[in-house]
């Protein structure tokens, strides 16, 4: 939290190039079982999603010195910060990087090296978004029941770089429900840097009761240098074309399945750049009932 008043911070941006403002949370508050009472936390638990409250005018008032903030945040779960998306032109999330986070964090913002981070957990904007916390049903929670728009999505990141997916090829249009399927798509860095491209395939059944909007089924980092293409190829199992219904039996339904294949998730939000990735169906026919 910041010590003070928070003056010497602002006169100190005021005569900076660039402000690097590092915010967030700590382990000594969020947890589980923990004695924290600090507003927005409850025994360590999250009550609210917001950068806390200090950080927040801090920041604000930093931000009114007139010169480029870029926000590095550091925390352990996923933070609202709505004010930030809107008016910070950079926010670079470090997690808590280590002991070498601070070498990791400089080379990001000095170019020396193209981000390639996804976020592992949707960034809701508020925790009116989620169910009541005693409520244990996945319906609203997660992007895989998430129907309103996330602050970030699951699988979201920025880059230096661009990527372009050329059309998605499957080793066969329609699939037993003991079957595999080959996908394959070609990845191409068609920006000014190297980089590397988190390709994700994501898996929805529509229609199918219990089935979630979309499902991560496989992913695969790739580095591609500047004008180089690569072929990507991901093998789909029926444990992959399986969904739990809600008797709790996961099985494999037959009908048409559709398939993304990007950089994130085919939805985002207004605001946010979509996305690059290609879209393709695949046809299951059978049925089959799963282990648990």
């Amino acid at each position: 939290m910041p010590s003070g008043d928070g003056d010497h911070a602002v006169a100190a941006a005021k005569q900076a190039d660039l402000v690097l403002f590092v915010g967030g949370l700590s382990a000594r508050i969020e947890g589980e079982e923990m004695k924290v009472t600090a507003p927005g936390f409850a025994g360590g638990d999250r009550t609210s999603l917001d950068l806390p409250a200090p950080q927040q005018k801090l920041l604000e008032r930093v931000h009114a010195a007139g010169k480029p903030v870029v926000l590095v945040l550091m925390n352990g779960s996923a933070l609202s910060v709505n004010w930030a998306d809107a008016h910070i032109p950079a926010i670079v999330e470090a997690w808590y990087p280590g002991g070498e986070g601070g070498h990791a964090v400089a080379g990001l913002i000095a170019g020396d090296f193209s981000p390639a981070g996804r976020l592992p957990v949707t960034f809701y904007k508020s925790a009116d978004q989620l169910p009541p916390f005693p409520d244990y049903h996945m319906a609203g929670r997660t992007y895989r029941y998430l129907t309103g728009d996330p602050l970030y999505p699951f699988g979201h990141g920025l880059s230096y770089t661009r990527f372009h997916y050329g059309a998605a090829r499957l080793s066969t249009p329609t699939v037993k429900a003991d079957g595999t399927v080959e996908i394959s798509v070609d990845v191409t860095n068609q920006g000014p840097r190297d980089g590397d491209e988190v390709v994700q395939l994501y898996v929805s059944h529509a229609g199918v009761p219990g089935a979630p909007l979309r499902a991560l089924q496989r992913f695969e980092r790739v580095h591609l240098k500047r004008g180089e293409t690569r072929k990507t190829v991901f093998t789909l199992d029926a444990r992959a074309l399986s969904v739990v219904g809600e008797d709790g039996v996961r099985r494999v339904s037959p009908g048409r399945v559709q398939l993304w294949i990007g950089g994130g998730q085919p939805e985002g939000r207004p605001g946010l750049p979509a996305a690059p990735g290609v879209a393709a169906q695949l046809e299951v026919s059978g049925s089959a009932v799963l282990p648990k």
